[in-house]
């Protein structure tokens, strides 16, 4: 039997993508194992937010040739979509494909099995306006969460971003498709379905939907004892009252990742982003006066061109007013082909990493400020997995709970009502008060 491996950097579509491929493998007699084993097929599925992503995918192509110099490596993905000429090059590569030919990683693999010829296919940026199609998954790894694709490619071209260029076109995925698949795994026993996309606010607008809505409506009336998740959502798109809108939706959670990238409107304007500090805290402010504990993450760029020291503070700001529950703090990379990898005024780069390191400690001052107010709160959690002999779950608002396994009367899979009780490690304690 022979075996495949698969290595999956950056996002969440991403991982929902690896799965698509890894079912093929799968359905055809591959037997999948870790990617640190040897194998005869290793597929990475590469990002290139960054130039970190890029390196990162460059070291696991070189090791999974290591692991076995005669393995057919095929890489998919941003950074194959943008640079295939020098992901080619690499030792050990047979099969490249961009963002828009996933589905074809594993016949292509097959046929380099057949021929020993070279499969290197990317679409151009300007064929990248059709939805592809991976099929319905029926299983993914974990048991309790699965995600689901729902949306592709981005039109806002922020001044940073590569990924409208290495994703294309707005292009959505029709809604009963994502119904269907969503039912089937309820069937199979997931409790979270996590709804993602390039840019998941944009979802339905190439459909003539009024956005997000209309699908999680649809979703919710799927029987069935589980929850919503949406992966993020952007204050280029939505606004107070489309985000207060969806809280009508009992099973989607009370969390919500909303990108901000800085708190400076100066920076934000430069970042091509059309809203202010102000705007963005009013989506806060309104959420939280539904919900006083509803729990939002978000993205900070820091270090961005031109961003001076007051410009940096407005970020500081920005996440203690929002009190984020969990806050990812990145290093501004130039991306070659953007706007802003040609502006004036490059940050130094020990700036951004003093910066850096100055917004993550405030940022997880700040989460544990977020859930020492949340103590003695009764949220529902579902239980996922044991670390240490504790059982671990999310709340509905994101954080995470830590539950004795030995005084635990459910199981990873279960949701149960849960206390919440002191800070403890990257989450909090808490009382099982009711299973459900």
């Amino acid at each position: 039997m022979m075996k495949a491996a698969f290595f999956t950097l950056g996002c969440k579509v991403n991982q929902y993508e690896t799965e698509t491929i890894r079912e093929q493998f799968r359905g055809a007699g591959f037997q999948i194992v870790s990617e640190d084993e040897a194998a005869d097929v290793y597929v990475v599925n590469t990002c290139t937010v960054t130039g970190l992503a890029d390196r990162k995918s460059r070291q696991y192509i070189r090791k999974a040739h290591k692991l076995n110099p005669d393995a057919v490596i095929a890489v998919t993905g941003c950074y194959a979509q943008m640079d295939r000429d020098a992901v080619s090059e690499i030792d050990g590569v047979s099969v490249v494909t961009g963002t828009n030919e996933k589905s074809l990683v594993f016949d292509k693999v097959m046929e380099y099995l057949s021929d020993g010829k070279s499969q290197i296919d990317t679409d151009r940026e300007d064929d990248l306006n059709k939805y592809e199609e991976l099929g319905v998954i029926t299983e993914m790894e974990g048991r309790t969460r699965a995600f689901i694709k729902i949306q592709e490619g981005c039109d806002r071209f922020c001044s940073y971003c590569i990924i409208p260029y290495a994703r294309g076109k707005v292009r959505s995925r029709d809604k009963d498709e994502i119904t269907e698949e969503v039912k089937g795994l309820i069937e199979k026993g997931y409790r979270e379905i996590v709804l993602t996309g390039i840019n998941t606010a944009l979802y339905g607008r190439d459909l003539g939907y009024d956005g997000i809505e209309p699908l999680i409506r649809s979703i919710c009336d799927i029987p069935g004892d589980f929850r919503i998740r949406l992966s993020s959502l952007e204050p280029t798109v939505i606004d107070a009252d489309y985000a207060v809108r969806l809280l009508r939706y009992s099973k989607l959670c009370h969390h919500l990742h909303l990108s901000a990238q800085s708190g400076s409107d100066s920076v934000l304007r430069s970042m091509n982003r059309h809203y202010t500090h102000e705007d963005y805290l009013e989506i806060v402010r309104r959420l939280r006066e539904k919900d006083g504990f509803y729990g939002i993450s978000a993205d900070i760029i820091v270090g961005f061109p031109g961003e001076t020291d007051d410009d940096f503070e407005d970020s500081v700001r920005l996440v203690g007013e929002s009190e984020f529950v969990r806050t990812h703090v990145f290093k501004y990379s130039p991306r070659k082909g953007t706007r802003a990898a040609g502006m004036d005024h490059q940050i130094r780069p020990e700036v951004k990493k003093s910066r850096s390191e100055i917004l993550i400690s405030s940022a997880e001052a700040t989460g544990r400020r977020f859930m020492e107010k949340c103590s003695g709160q009764v949220r529902r959690v579902l239980f996922e997995r044991t670390e240490e002999s504790m059982l671990t779950g999310y709340t509905d608002n994101y954080i995470k709970v830590y539950v004795p396994e030995e005084n635990a009367a459910v199981r990873a899979g279960q949701f149960a009502y849960v206390k919440l009780g002191e800070l403890y490690l990257d989450g909090m304690t808490g009382q099982i008060i009711r299973e459900i």
